[in-house]
């Protein structure tokens, strides 16, 4: 088989106005659903956010608000001081939740805890749309 035929790509953007956390697990579910057994890779180009899997639904949500928000507080102290006050802190994001994620596919099903969600972390209100790319590999 020639590789390129077992590797699919699509990208799609999505607002996160108003949503420091957004669940993207149906979405990549779907892709995934055509595929047979490998890998999945999603990959979010911004230097302000992160992919991370986490229980959605339950309250985990505000809490991991409220956990950014003592992690890296909306004020000045930043040396990167462009933008809004405590933009700075949105540059570090991806230290912490990182760009990109890799997920199991077997049988063209995604696999996942059961609790597990797939969602983009977002804590920039200057930039309120984002692009995220996914990779399918078969094998």
């Amino acid at each position: 088989m020639d590789r390129f035929e077992s590797v699919r790509t699509t990208e799609f953007e999505l607002s996160t106005k108003g949503r420091r956390v957004v669940d993207l697990t149906d979405r990549i579910r779907a892709f995934a659903g055509s595929g047979g057994d490998g890998l999945i890779h999603v990959f979010l180009p911004h230097a302000t956010a992160g992919l991370a899997l986490m229980e959605t639904g339950s309250g985990s949500e505000e809490d991991l608000d409220a956990a950014l928000e003592r992690l890296l507080p909306r004020d000045d102290r930043y040396a990167h001081r462009h933008g809004s006050v405590g933009h700075g802190g949105d540059h570090l994001l991806p230290v912490f939740v990182a760009p990109t994620l890799t997920l199991l596919v077997e049988d063209g099903r995604l696999v996942l805890g059961t609790w597990q969600s797939i969602v983009l972390v977002d804590p920039n209100r200057e930039n309120d749309v984002r692009r995220v790319r996914l990779t399918f590999i078969e094998g």
